[in-house]
Parts: C-alpha cells; structure tokens; sequence
C-alpha cells in the first residue's frame, strides 16, 4: 500500500511527491463524483472542520455551470486559496480529489501536475480510511 512520507524520511518504495505533499501539510481530503457531489471527506486532529468541503463543492458547480455555457473541455485542477489553507482539487478518471494543504499562499506544482496526478491516482478512500492521520468526517 501506498504510504505517505514526510520528505525527510523517503521511503525507497515510496514515490517522490512534492514537498506540499507531506503529511504534516495535508489538513484533509475530499473525494466527490463525476458530478461534483461530495461522496466522502476526511479530516485530521488538526483541522477537523469541514467548511472548507462546501467550498469545493460550489467551486465544482461553478466549473461545471462554466464549461457547460462555455463548451470548455480538459479541466484538470482547481486551487482554492482560504485564509489559512488551500484546497486543490484535481479530475481523476471517475471522481474528483481535493487535498486541503496548510499552504494559504501559491500552490507551486500548477505548472507540472505529473508527480501529484500520478500520487492520486493511486488513492482510494479506503488509504484514508485505514490511516492513522486521518478520521472520516
């Protein structure tokens, strides 16, 4: 199973992800349908609130209002930015993942989403699930 590392520590099995993607800076993730609609979420002793899913879940109703009117096609990430987090939501082949990051300021992979896109497309709900570091919420 996929482990998450912190960058000090790399495991020589684990894959190299971006330093904002070390434990210590993921708050919580969501996971949302084709449609946008929030399936399941989960949060950390940290952060264990779940305001920040709603805003996801308005910031995917308007991309998808947004490529309707528009015919826009190959959406493949969102960053929003709150006051002290950002939530970056990413298309997989059948649903959506968004990873809320400690990061209140510029998401620095929005140029190359290889490592990430590769990262989560790994994950399925059970990792969070069976991770010590998260709780569903």
């Amino acid at each position: 199973m996929l482990a998450l590392t912190a960058p000090s520590s790399p495991s020589p099995s684990a894959p190299l992800f971006p330093r904002e993607l070390a434990l210590d800076n993921l708050l919580g993730v969501a996971l949302f349908d084709v449609n946008g609609l929030p399936r399941e979420y989960f949060v950390t002793q940290e952060n264990r609130s779940t305001g920040w899913v709603q805003i996801v879940f308005q910031a995917l109703g308007l991309r998808s209002l947004l490529a309707s009117s528009l015919k826009l096609e190959g959406f493949q990430q969102i960053a929003v930015h709150l006051n002290t987090s950002t939530a970056v939501v990413l298309r997989r082949r059948h649903d959506y993942i968004a990873l809320l990051l400690k990061a209140p300021a510029a998401v620095p992979f929005q140029d190359d989403l290889t490592p990430l896109n590769q990262w989560v497309n790994t994950l399925e709900a059970d990792f969070f699930q069976d991770h010590p570091h998260f709780t569903a919420a």
